[in-house]
This record gives structure tokens, C-alpha cells and sequence, in this order.
């Protein structure tokens, strides 16, 4: 049977969270002070720890100072308040999750689902760590590079805890993969992974897809519907490109994170959110922040704990790595091996890579079908202008043939990042003759971002912006 001791100066508090422990098949201690909690502790080890932060003999981190203690328990922090500076510093000193003031019965009940000793999830990683040295892979990504080892350290590290977590990094560079890998990696493993693209949802909608609504609520609203929030209870909710969500909506999830609650739309009832949010953006958050696509407080509450993911380009010893992983599973599912020649290799890796993991993974793809053998050649590889290339672009490449010159874009010195990116999509989709998929392409973002951006040049007064799809 597994044991649970609580910490908690108030009787009262401390009766009723073991009967509502004991219910779960724990056997239960209580300690009152630190003083009691040291003598418990070295009596029997517990396998979770629920501890106040507010003692008669002092704060229950003093705990922390003597980790030979609690090496063995999970720790989770009772706080009067769901705070920044709690999630850092539980996180610093390795508390695995924290409730508020009043427990409530189903908090304690996510919490317990949850209990994994530190000892078991730290054995897990070291055997993630030995594949990753044998095969190149850690969870869901692939990569030997520095850059992706500082990345598996990131993830290793806060996987086991109940942080948020904020991802960067361009489109295509792996950020719903690295979501995935924090979330598998997790306590809360048994439990849903929802991902929502925030950008995929209309204004109108999303509030309902993510906290829900009662019927009646809208025209159209004919059923009871639960939203995101509900459906990933006790799991992981991955939130792309948070800078796509609405700032009014961006309040309300605020308001989630802070108190734990939230309300369907048309409802004034309470709810409780046993999820762990990790958000993601191609943007760079601080300037979206000062472009006011992201609220200041949301961005802080969000980047507790920040993962940057590098893009191919600054890692391209791991594409020969990658494009086989990717080979390798086209091959499986189409039941015919093929192989990459090594100038194939060789000049997939002196490729920039504007569409990141994504575009290898689509190349892959698409030269695995154009190969006529079992060996894959460069013929139908892409250059660093997009476009593949033949044997008989080759060959005229070689013949002296010289493509017309490609028009450039100046900036002055002081432009900001904003009006640079502005002028740079506006520029490249009036290149391609307002070709979505070609300027996307060009740029190595998605279609759906390049939409966004239109949409969002269109409402303020661009002309030269179609945002009709193609």
C-alpha cells in the first residue's frame, strides 16, 4: 500500500485531507510542524508528500534543506495562492505539483492519480538518455546536435513537474513534438494530450472550443458542449501559436491559469482545470508582446519555463539523421527499402531549410516517390530557390544557364521587427503573384500563418492583400 504523509498545522485541514487520501488506498501521517514531519519522514518514507508552505516552526521548503529526506517522495506544495514566484521556486527545489487553498476533493484526486516516486520517472530518463546515445532519438525528436541536447535536458528536466511551459522556434522546427515529449514524459502520461492551433479556430469560436458552452447559450449553440479544458481534465493542453488568440480571450486563460477555474460561455458555474498548459508561438513573444498580440501578464505567466527549438539550419549535422528516420518509415509503409546515395545526403545537408523539420519530412516524401530504383539520388532535391531540382535544371545549370536575378527587399537600420516581417510577407506574395502556397513555401512558414498575417495587414488597410483562399 502506498503512504502519504500530510504536513499541515491545522487539525482540521490536516483530518480531512487524510480521509480524503485514505479513500484512494493510502495508508496516511500527519505532521503539524517541521519538527513532526522530520520524525515521520525518518520513520517511514512516504511516497507523496502533500506539505503547507506556512508552518508554526517555520516554511515547509526548510524541507528542501535536508534532501536525503524526501529524495525518495514526490512533494506537493499547499499554498493559499497559485503564484509565478511558487511555480519557480517549487520548480527550483523540486517539488513535483502544487494545490490551493481550499483542497478541493478533486484536486487531491488528480494529484494521487499522479504519484510516480522520483527515483522511477529519473530511471526512465536515464534509459531515454542511453537510446538517445545509441540511436540518435530522445521521446518523439530526433538530433544528436548540441542544440537538440540542450533541448532533451530542457525537457528532462520539467517533464516531471507541473510547470508551464513556453516553446519558441519557426514553423516547422518540431514545437506540438516537443509538447508531446514534455507531456509523455510526464505523471500525467495516462491522461489526454490535446492540441489546439489557435490560429485554425475562428474568433467567433474558439472561446467555446476551449472552455465550452451550455446550450442555449448562442444561435447555434443546440447542445451542452465541453470545451478543451475539459476534455484534456488531468492531461496536457497544447496551445499553438498563442499569439493568434484573441486578447480578450487571452484574459480568460489568464484567469485559468492563476485561480485553476474557468466557466463555460452561457454559465456561471464554476469549474476546476486539472491541466497543465503548454503554449507555443513562431513569433518572437517579446514582440508580440509590444505589438500587442500577446498580453504582458499572459507571457510571463506562460514563459516560466521557456524552450527555444533551433532551426534546421543551425543544426544540420542532424539531417542525414533525420531524413533517414523519415525514409525509413515512408519505406515501412509503403513495403519497398530505398536508400539515400551520399550525395544525397551530402546535399540534403547543405540545404538551408526555410521550412525546417517539416519540409525534410515533405522531400523525403516526395523523392522517395520519384526515385525509379532502390538508390535515391539529389535529381529531385530541393535548392536553397525552393524549387527542385531535375536532371535537366541540372543540366542546364551546368550548361551556363543563369535563372533571372531575384528581387531583393532594403531595410533601414531602426525598422522594427514587426514592420520587417510585414513588408517582407507583402513583398515576397506580390513576387509570387498573390501564390499562397508558393510564398509560404518561400518564406518556410505555414499556410495557415501566412493567412493570419494577410487577414491581420488586410484590417489594417493594405490594399495589395487578398485574403480570399487561392
Amino acid at each position: 500500500m502506498s503512504h502519504a504523509l500530510i504536513v499541515e498545522d491545522d487539525a482540521d485541514a490536516a483530518r480531512m485531507m487524510a480521509a480524503l487520501v485514505a479513500e484512494h488506498q493510502f495508508s496516511v501521517a500527519t505532521a503539524g510542524s517541521l519538527r513532526d514531519a522530520r520524525r515521520q519522514l525518518a520513520m517511514q518514507r512516504p511516497d507523496v508528500v502533500l506539505l503547507d508552505l506556512q508552518l508554526p516552526d517555520g516554511s515547509g521548503m526548510d524541507l528542501f534543506e535536508t534532501p536525503e529526506l524526501i529524495r525518495h517522495s514526490e512533494v506537493v506544495l499547499i499554498t493559499g495562492h497559485a503564484s509565478l514566484e511558487t511555480s519557480i521556486q517549487a520548480l527550483r527545489l523540486g517539488a513535483a505539483d502544487y494545490i490551493t487553498k481550499p483542497v478541493s476533493k478533486r484536486q487531491l484526486q488528480g494529484i494521487l492519480s499522479r504519484v510516480m516516486r522520483p527515483d522511477a520517472l529519473q530511471a526512465e530518463i536515464g534509459q531515454m538518455e542511453a537510446e538517445w546515445a545509441r540511436s540518435g532519438h530522445f521521446g518523439h525528436l530526433w538530433g544528436r546536435s548540441a542544440a537538440m541536447q540542450r533541448v532533451y535536458r530542457q525537457i528532462a528536466r520539467v517533464a516531471v513537474t507541473s510547470i508551464s511551459v513556453f516553446v519558441t522556434g519557426e514553423s516547422g522546427t518540431g514545437k506540438e513534438v516537443v509538447a508531446r515529449s514534455v507531456h509523455d514524459l510526464s505523471r500525467r502520461r495516462a491522461r489526454p494530450f490535446l492540441a489546439v492551433n489557435c490560429g485554425a479556430i475562428s474568433p467567433n469560436l474558439i472561446e467555446s472550443e476551449i472552455f465550452g458552452h451550455e446550450k442555449g447559450s448562442f444561435t447555434g449553440a443546440d447542445t451542452q458542449h465541453q470545451g478543451f479544458f475539459e476534455r484534456a481534465h488531468g492531461g496536457t493542453l497544447f496551445l499553438d501559436e498563442i499569439t493568434e488568440m484573441p486578447i480578450e480571450l487571452q484574459v480568460k486563460l489568464l484567469r485559468v491559469l492563476e485561480t485553476g477555474t474557468f466557466m463555460r460561455v452561457g454559465s456561471t458555474q464554476l469549474r476546476e482545470a486539472d491541466v497543465r498548459v503548454i503554449a507555443a508561438t513562431n513569433r518572437a513573444p517579446e514582440l508580440a508582446v509590444a505589438d500587442h498580440k500577446l498580453r504582458e501578464d499572459l507571457f510571463y505567466r506562460l514563459n516560466v519555463f521557456p524552450i527555444e527549438l533551433p532551426p534546421l539550419r543551425e543544426r544540420r549535422e542532424d539531417v542525414p539523421l533525420l531524413a533517414e528516420h523519415f525514409l525509413s518509415g515512408v519505406c515501412q509503409r509503403e513495403g519497398q527499402v530505398r536508400r539515400f546515395t551520399p550525395q544525397a545526403l551530402q546535399a540534403l545537408q547543405a540545404y538551408r531549410w526555410p521550412g525546417n523539420v517539416r519540409e525534410l519530412r515533405n522531400v523525403v516524401q516526395r523523392v522517395y516517390v520519384m526515385a525509379d530504383g532502390d538508390d535515391i539520388g539529389d535529381d529531385w532535391l530541393p535548392r536553397d530557390s525552393g524549387v527542385p531540382m531535375s536532371v535537366a535544371a541540372a543540366t542546364a545549370e551546368a550548361a551556363g544557364t543563369v535563372p533571372p536575378a531575384v528581387p531583393s527587399l532594403t531595410l533601414p537600420l531602426g525598422t522594427s521587427m514587426a514592420e520587417a516581417e510585414r513588408q517582407l510577407i507583402l513583398a515576397t506574395f506580390k513576387h509570387f503573384n498573390h501564390h499562397k502556397e508558393r510564398t509560404a513555401a518561400a518564406l518556410g512558414v505555414s499556410m495557415k500563418t501566412l493567412y493570419n498575417r494577410l487577414k491581420e495587414y488586410a484590417r489594417e488597410g493594405e490594399s495589395a492583400v487578398a485574403t480570399d483562399p487561392d
